[in-house]
């Protein structure tokens, strides 16, 4: 890393967030004192511009980009939206304060400029996310939240985190209670101090990662139980992948035998269509499944379900997804839609509230080879 990348990563995030942002409005500004009509430029967000990086192993933006220009009462709408936003969020970094996605949707109202003001909250939403695309930074460093996600860490592994009151230090089996630690909205504010962690396991549902603490799965097994609590938030994605990168920790994700519990897997592994830019950030390719397998139904005659019709369209896709196009992933796609059958996670209780933890995962995981 160069001297320059060294002091960019050193920097306080508020400071070199608000400096993107005045460096964007001053493109804006210097187009306008040019004599230009104003435009930004930002990656064509659509499924056919997202490519399968093979040699990173997660989803990222293709070629093709769009101009967002004042050149049309459209166009100049959303670049308005846009210059107001940028200053609410400079102002917001000043003061040292933050706001939530929702909220910044019901702030639009009080701006001056009625054709300013957001049509609903898929359109500000989006436009965080073009934030993040040309300045580069991450709507967390905007100090911008999502509603609660409630998702939790529970497992032998202290770790220290900045509060109101200043730091604290926390271990999340000793100092946290049946919950588990509650994942913050900007897990980078963590430092990870010292752990007892074997490997991390990402599980979908409450009902499941209750059973595996209740079992004392994570402290027979040295396991850190992270809740994805179903399709998981950015700050559980994010939080996986430091665990991954910086402890050197073997993840695995644990999900309801379904085509949609697949994409829950494949979101914490190769990232998302909708979040393309961050998936460096986000994914973890190394992640492995450990969920309820097609197979696992036939071999323990586990209660199911029946495929529906959109589950089958769903496998259907999954088949053409780049994500699932291994030998393994089309073996148990296949198998699938040929028993037409799925089950969730907690049909493994037909065979004793006790065989999650003694039988089903150990035996799984240790032909993982992951301990």
């Amino acid at each position: 890393m160069s001297t320059t990348d060294d002091a960019e990563a050193t920097r306080d995030p508020d400071e070199r967030a608000r400096e993107r942002l005045i460096e964007l409005a001053a493109e804006f500004y210097d187009q306008f004192a040019g004599g230009q009509i104003p435009e930004m430029t930002l990656p064509t967000r659509t499924k056919s511009n997202i490519e399968y990086d093979e040699e990173s192993g997660v989803w990222v933006y293709g070629d093709r980009t769009s101009t967002r220009s004042a050149n049309s009462v459209r166009g100049a709408r959303k670049l308005l939206k846009a210059a107001y936003a940028i200053e609410f969020l400079a102002r917001q970094l000043d003061q040292g304060r933050s706001s939530t996605l929702r909220e910044l949707y019901y702030l639009s109202e009080s701006w001056d400029a009625e054709d300013a003001h957001f049509n609903d909250q898929s359109e500000s939403d989006k436009l965080i996310e073009d934030l993040e695309i040309v300045t580069g930074v991450t709507r967390e460093d905007f100090h911008m939240r999502p509603e609660e996600s409630g998702a939790t860490l529970m497992g032998p592994l202290r770790l220290r985190e900045q509060t109101r009151r200043g730091e604290r230090e926390i271990h999340c089996q000793e100092d946290v209670g049946e919950g588990g630690y509650q994942i913050p909205n900007n897990p980078d504010t963590i430092e990870f101090l010292d752990h007892d962690v074997e490997f991390v396991l990402c599980v979908e549902t409450g009902g499941m990662r209750d059973r595996l603490v209740e079992n004392g799965f994570d402290e027979e097994h040295g396991t850190l139980v992270v809740h994805l609590k179903g399709q998981p938030a950015r700050a559980t994605r994010r939080i996986t992948k430091r665990l991954h990168d910086e402890l050197d920790l073997p993840v695995v994700v644990f999900t309801d035998g379904d085509p949609w519990s697949y994409r829950i897997f494949g979101s914490v592994a190769y990232g998302s269509i909708k979040s393309a830019h961050l998936s460096e950030y986000l994914a973890t390719p190394e992640a492995r499944f450990v969920g309820i397998q097609p197979s696992d139904i036939v071999e323990y005659e586990l209660p199911t379900d029946p495929l529906s019709d959109s589950d089958v369209n769903a496998l259907e896709s999954e088949l053409e997804d780049p994500r699932f196009q291994t030998d393994y992933w089309e073996e148990q796609i296949e198998l699938q839609l040929d028993i037409g059958k799925k089950a969730e996670q907690q049909a493994l209780a037909s065979r004793g509230l006790d065989f999650v933890t003694e039988e089903y995962l150990p035996a799984r995981l240790d032909e993982m080879g992951v301990s």
